[in-house]
């Protein structure tokens, strides 16, 4: 066939159809599927390649090769043609494939004797299953209506794939979605967690993917968009109000721009006059849009596709009427599964949740925060673990490895079962000690406090044993709302905050914004280092506005009470002389309106920068507490990017250099009479906090998790042995203590 129309497209789609609803198993649908394509594409050869595992395909089925090789045939993502349209998620089209870069032969097909190749991938929503190809005699260049109609096949393939229609021999032809998978990931809160699996964005099951009326389907479309974008005029008109600036108003308006693309239509509406289902229409075309995404170097255009994207999936709720509505019953045990998750909605869904896994995702995201306040087991970068779950599908999260098995094996599943029942059994010992001090054996006391940032957090302080709040991150409040907080709320919010703590001091840390925490209604800055760049307390001092309106709010809710106040991200003097010039501005104007200020305040700062450790000693004199903001500063220290996991993991907190430099901050904190604490997840690790104890730290914070065990860390020990195993360790040139500690512990 020279060229394949329109009509051509739907006459070959309805008799695949036809031809997969006939009885007999996945390996004889395979092999009538390559017939038929051949014969309709004029081509001596049709074959079909599905993936294997993540880096191998298999010849399944082929019409034109030879039939040993079915199932023998393998290769890597990568190697040869068809590897590289696996790899790269698009066709290729040459009229003499042996003489194009990197041509592999497999003698075991007998395939030398063709020239041309046409070859396209078999992708559902962007994850390649496999790859179709046709080849011929003769040298010919396929046609762009050649090349679109088998992309038209292949994602009936993808679909009937899905739907299990190809079972039969071999890994390639196992039931999707049946098999143990063990996932890699990083950890972002430590803990296990057993349970089932909550999609936050479901796949969306299609059980008839041809349509035998595509003006039918059209007409399903239109109505779908029409919805579509109804309910995105809604959001915009609703969010209007808390749009700052014409940047973001920009933004949000190329959102609707996207919903009325004629383009993205035309494109859907051709796929349906192939012989689509409007839904894999979509499909088709999210599909394309998800590997244009993996391939775009540009963070603006990534974002674009990502609306486009997000568009799709609401479309193809529109459609279908799948999907999880906020609603909808949680499973038992459940387990949230998604690509990524704002602080919002995950908020949504609230303690109720077991373990959360991400695809993307970040240590230091306010999702991961808020995970480690409600200590939830939580793994992010486990890559494609949206496309193989499925919703109710058993899953173990291993928080302390950064692991997640889905549908784990019975040996597996039993493991980990005991594994939860050791670390319940351990919660019990720790609520045992909750009401006694972190003394050590030599008799030196330890401050624990606790970190939080939702009025969900403060229950933890009584139940924990923390002695106070040594942090309160005000900017979660912020970050959860599309406008800004009024004073007010802020005031009402700071103020249950205070009375929840029960005369326990609390210790406001003011918003700490910019870096990996954006706020949509402050313009956003396009800087190459957002962690060195406009965030924290250089945000304040340049809106001066939102500061004093946050200084009044935490002063109104305090009522007079004591207060402690603390400034983040400080690197020099001159910063926290100029917040604290602010501050006293507030303060004299609270007492003209004739509001009560604290007769006890306290106003400290956060030394996440090596600079501020060296400050003139005017600063620790004027700073009533400082608190070493450990997160940020091993960062800076190592100039590591705690967010980058190829170097973030190389540099241990333990290091000789890095506990060094802890030792002096604390000795001229010391010297000149100024409180220090640290805070971060650092100090919620009961060896990490054994060895800041022993380098003279007296006050940690860490999440209310945490307490338990760190207290009976430290309730066993000697801090005067443990100086003397540290300083054995650092004499000896080693680069870590850690190995040298680990080791008297155990024979402790």
């Amino acid at each position: 066939m020279a060229q394949l129309t329109g009509q051509d497209s739907r006459q070959l789609l309805t008799k695949l159809r036809d031809t997969l609803a006939e009885n007999g198993d996945g390996q004889e649908r395979l092999d009538r599927i390559v017939r038929l394509v051949a014969d309709s594409m004029g081509t001596e050869v049709c074959s079909i390649y599905l993936r294997r595992d993540r880096q191998t395909l298999e010849l399944c089925a082929t019409e034109g090769l030879e039939k040993a090789s079915v199932h023998q045939a393998r290769l890597r993502y990568g190697e040869g043609l068809v590897g590289r349209v696996a790899r790269e998620a698009s066709p290729i089209n040459t009229e003499d494939a042996p003489a194009e870069k990197g041509f592999r032969y497999m003698p075991e097909t007998g395939e030398e004797r063709y020239s041309s190749l046409l070859g396209v991938p078999i992708q559902r929503l962007g994850e390649v299953l496999g790859v179709l190809v046709v080849q011929s005699l003769k040298k010919r260049t396929f046609t762009d209506d050649e090349v679109y109609a088998l992309e038209i096949v292949a994602m009936l393939i993808a679909e009937m794939k899905e739907l299990g229609a190809f079972v039969g021999a071999g890994e390639a032809m196992t039931i999707p979605h049946q098999r143990a998978i063990m996932f890699r990931g990083v950890s972002a809160q430590e803990g296990s967690a057993q349970g089932n699996v909550v999609l936050h964005d479901p796949q969306i099951v299609i059980t008839n993917p041809v349509a035998d009326d595509p003006e039918a389907e059209k007409k399903r479309l239109n109505a779908a968009m029409d919805q579509l974008r109804i309910s995105i005029n809604t959001l915009l008109n609703a969010n209007r109000a808390g749009i700052a600036d014409n940047e973001h108003r920009d933004v949000m308006e190329a959102y609707r721009m996207f919903a009325n693309s004629k383009g993205w239509i035309r494109r859907l509406e051709a796929s349906i006059d192939s012989g689509l289902a409007a839904e894999v229409a979509v499909e088709k075309e999210q599909s394309a849009t998800r590997a244009r995404m993996a391939r775009v170097p540009d963070p603006y255009l990534r974002e674009r596709l990502h609306d486009l994207d997000d568009l799709s999936n609401r479309l193809l709720r529109q459609l279908t009427g799948q999907g999880r509505q906020p609603s909808d019953p949680l499973p038992e045990n459940p387990v949230l599964i998604a690509r990524n998750i704002g602080p919002g909605e995950l908020l949504e869904y609230g303690k109720r949740l077991k373990g959360i896994v991400l695809e993307q995702g970040s240590v230091g995201s306010h999702a991961a925060i808020i995970a480690r306040a409600w200590a939830i087991p939580m793994v992010i970068h486990a890559d494609k673990i949206t496309v193989e779950a499925l919703n109710n599908d058993s899953i173990l999260v291993d928080g302390d490895q950064g692991i997640v098995h889905l549908r784990p094996d019975e040996s597996v599943a039993t493991a980990y079962g005991e594994k939860i029942a050791m670390a319940q059994q351990a919660i019990k010992q720790y609520t045992a000690i909750r009401d006694k001090p972190a003394r050590t054996r030599d008799g030196v006391t330890i401050e624990l406090l606790m970190n939080a940032g939702l009025m969900a957090d403060l229950p933890s302080l009584e139940s924990s044993g923390a002695q106070g709040v040594g942090l309160f991150r005000t900017e979660l409040q912020f970050l959860i709302r599309n406008k800004m907080p009024m004073r007010d709320e802020l005031a009402e919010l700071y103020g249950r905050v205070v009375d929840a703590a029960k005369g326990k001091p609390v210790t406001f840390r003011t918003l700490d914004i910019g870096s990996d925490k954006v706020v949509p209604y402050l313009r956003p800055e396009d800087e190459p280092n957002p962690a060195m760049g406009w965030r924290a307390i250089r945000v304040g001092l340049e809106r001066k506005a939102v500061m004093r309106m946050q200084l009044q709010a935490i002063l109104r809710a305090t009522k007079g009470q004591p207060t402690r106040i603390m400034f983040p991200f400080v690197a020099q003097f001159e910063e926290f002389q100029q917040a604290r010039a602010i501050l006293d501005k507030v303060i004299e104007t609270e007492i003209r309106l004739g509001h009560k200020v604290p007769d006890d305040l306290e106003v400290g700062a956060m030394l996440e920068t090596p600079s501020l450790a060296f400050a003139p000693d005017q600063f620790f004199e004027m700073a009533d507490f400082i608190s070493i903001g450990g997160n940020d500063l091993k960062q800076f220290f190592f100039a590591a990017d705690r967010e980058n996991e190829r170097v973030r993991s190389r540099y241990d907190t333990l290091n000789v250099s890095f506990l060094t430099f802890l030792e002096m901050i604390c000795k001229r904190c010391f010297d000149l009479g100024t409180p220090v604490s640290f805070c971060g997840e650092d100090a919620g690790k009961p060896l990490e906090a054994l060895c800041f104890a022993t380098m003279g730290l007296r006050t940690m914070s860490m999440r209310p998790s945490s307490i338990g065990p760190v207290k009976a860390m430290l309730r066993r020990v000697d801090l005067s042995e443990a100086r003397r195993v540290i300083n054995k360790a650092r004499r000896s040139g080693n680069q870590s203590v850690r190995k040298a500690m680990q080791e008297w512990l155990d024979k402790q």
